[in-house]
């Protein structure tokens, strides 16, 4: 496959006194990290990493000048794995990339084979990246729920953050399991946004921010998928029934987490970390395989909106106040197939 050289990145670099810049430059095959696979990019997205790392934010990039971009997807120009042959419909989310490797803000990328996962024949390269890390962590979220025995007759399950890119799809992935879905949001024009995700109500934040210090609280969720962190996630853990299970991955609203062990101790309540980035490659497949079948999401389209590499900066600042509803994809090369 020819390789078009300069291709087109997104770099950020800091200067002397700390401040980043971010702007759309030239680079060659020369100026990518070393790797087995190189990947011509179709789209990639924009998540909430993915801004700290453009901003500079500490403890998410720690060597500049950096191209961000945590997910990628595309079709392999080169390989010196066997595993993979050019031409082949390919996406990589998670591992390093986009973090201290250069990630999916660039036409093309390379990266150790074992972080590539073949798309799965039933979504398009955007569908892939609508889904993206956001998706996948969202799966990862409900499958550990299921698997720990969650189930719709047990009542109301919570979604924070859910006009999020992970709150978003696990409304929709909740309600395609048949759950009574709860979206919790600050965002009053959400409403008819979230019902259409699958949503059987809507609440405000409000609703899950007790300030009580209360070691329990009255039992309300059989669970849920919190996104947020902070005083969102104990309120909720301290409302969750007997043997109730709660999947976490976010921190927006605070790292900190005031609890005593009588939920667990007393209720049963079940908390699963969710971290995605470090999945191992059988299961992260067996995951990408269920969005493409039993999990797809028909209204997938509808939550996405897709941009240029020009526009990154101001999806960055949305992104950042809190302004995006469902996924934001962003066109590299557009599809390729």
């Amino acid at each position: 496959m020819q390789i078009k050289q300069p291709f087109r990145a997104y770099l950020a670099t800091k200067d002397d006194s700390g401040d980043t810049h971010a702007e759309i430059v030239p680079r060659n095959l020369s100026d990518l990290p070393q790797g087995d696979v190189t990947i011509q990019v179709a789209y990639s997205s924009l998540n909430y990493k993915d801004a700290l790392s453009a901003t500079g934010v500490y403890g998410v990039t720690r060597n500049y000048p950096h191209v961000p971009g945590i997910d990628a997807a595309g079709i392999v120009a080169r390989s010196e794995n066997s595993d993979f042959q050019p031409g082949d419909r390919v996406l990589v989310t998670g591992y390093d990339l986009g973090a201290d490797t250069d990630g999916g803000y660039e036409e093309y990328i390379r990266v150790p084979a074992d972080w590539v996962v073949p798309l799965p024949l039933d979504l398009s390269l955007k569908q892939g990246m609508i889904l993206g890390t956001a998706g996948f962590t969202a799966a990862i979220g409900i499958n550990a729920a299921l698997e720990n025995n969650l189930k719709p007759s047990a009542g109301e399950v919570v979604v924070t953050g859910a006009t999020g890119g992970v709150g978003s799809i696990a409304v929709a992935l909740l309600a395609k399991e048949k759950f009574q879905v709860v979206a919790v949001t600050g965002k009053a024009d959400a409403v008819d946004f979230l019902k259409f995700l699958g949503a059987s109500r809507v609440i405000g934040r409000e609703e899950l921010n007790d300030q009580s210090n209360k070691p329990l609280l009255k039992m309300v969720w059989a669970g849920g998928m919190d996104t947020v962190g902070g005083n969102t996630l104990s309120t909720l853990v301290r409302s969750t029934r007997n043997h109730g299970v709660i999947s976490a991955c976010g921190v927006v609203a605070g790292a900190e987490l005031n609890l005593t062990v009588y939920p667990f101790i007393l209720r049963g309540v079940r908390l699963i970390g969710v971290d995605s980035a470090q999945w191992p490659k059988e299961p992260r497949w067996k995951i990408w395989r269920r969005l493409a079948h039993e999990w797809k999401i028909e209204q997938l389209e509808d939550i996405a909106t897709t941009i240029q590499l020009e526009q990154l900066p101001e999806y960055i600042e949305k992104i950042l106040q809190g302004k995006i509803r469902g996924r934001v994809v962003v066109e590299i090369n557009g599809e390729l197939e």
